[in-house]
């Protein structure tokens, strides 16, 4: 499942605000919704909940005490309606112990939940994502007594049902540097080296690009988009925790292939439908704050509006 036959009639007693080509975007509490999506039926959820932050923000976050047990039932639904080879993905940043200069271990503890205490998934591999352009803070610690460096990077779990989700490294191969290509071109010496590698004849083949490292480097700094642009136009506040495109984009193309279908329960402005769009991926999103997924609909050129089919 999680193809072209999938059917969105389940769905139907739910607001759904446009859809597009590909996929559908809903208003609405997602733990609700997903309970509807037939079993199994999904390939890849990629999502950016809301953090626990030390101060709550206007679309809703809950205090790292909270954290695991307010997300327990979501990740219970999402294991229902994963593919057996399907992948979860979730990006979390961290946080900080209010009033102290030492770190939450929340997305830790929710981790361990999610793929010890629960058993519900495996961690398939750890990424991060660094942000070059991210502000320096908590401001107390870092700009004021100066007693900590700024954070600049988000832990990203992926994680699987299986021990062996569908994924492929060739499909996010990355151009060879120049002084790979140097090598190809001139070559280079075999046989053991200090570090007790074994370089052999193998690593001179050219494979059609680089295997990309779990890093994923992204400033997340555009002031203004065409989403931007629409939401001041018609007088929409956008979402102010906007999803890094550059993360759904890399995992969308690593973990599935055109039709299969991906999911964000917490889609805010909706990046991941647009990018699960343009790589002919099918895609439901389900967003709480009205205005939030409402305002999405700027990103996609002929989405059908609400009421329409």
């Amino acid at each position: 499942m999680g193809n072209k036959k999938f059917n969105y009639r389940p769905l139907a007693r739910f607001p759904r605000i446009y859809k597009t080509r590909y996929g559908q975007a809903f208003y609405g509490d997602s733990l609700e919704i997903m309970k509807s999506i037939p079993a199994e039926s999904v390939n890849l959820v990629v999502t950016s909940p809301p953090y626990a932050l030390r101060r709550k923000k206007s679309y809703g976050n809950v205090g790292e005490n909270e954290y695991v047990e307010w997300f327990r039932p979501f990740a219970a639904e999402i294991h229902r309606i994963l593919a057996k080879n399907g992948s979860f993905v979730l990006d979390l940043g961290g946080s900080w112990i209010k009033g102290k200069p030492i770190r939450s271990l929340y997305h830790f503890e929710l981790l361990l939940d999610l793929c010890k205490s629960s058993g519900l998934f495996n961690l398939a591999q750890e990424f991060y994502w660094y942000n070059p352009a991210k502000m320096p803070a908590p401001a107390e610690w870092v700009t004021i007594r100066r007693i900590r460096v700024k954070d600049a990077v988000n832990t990203i779990w992926w994680l699987s049902k299986s021990a062996t989700p569908k994924a492929s490294n060739r499909w996010v191969l990355t151009e060879y540097k120049a002084d790979m290509n140097r090598l190809f071109e001139h070559g280079y010496n075999q046989g053991p080296r200090p570090s007790e590698h074994h370089i052999s004849k193998v690593w001179n083949r050219d494979n059609g690009g680089a295997i990309p490292p779990n890093i994923i480097i992204k400033a997340n700094t555009r002031s203004n988009d065409p989403y931007l642009s629409a939401c001041k136009k018609y007088g929409y506040s956008p979402n102010p925790a906007r999803f890094v495109a550059a993360i759904p984009d890399f995992f969308i193309k690593f973990l599935t292939r055109p039709n299969d279908l991906v999911l964000d329960p917490f889609a805010g402005s909706n990046v991941v439908g647009y990018t699960a769009e343009q790589h002919r991926r099918r895609w439901i999103s389900i967003e709480i704050v009205k205005d939030y997924i409402v305002a999405s609909r700027f990103r996609f050129k002929g989405a059908a509006k609400p009421g329409t089919v």
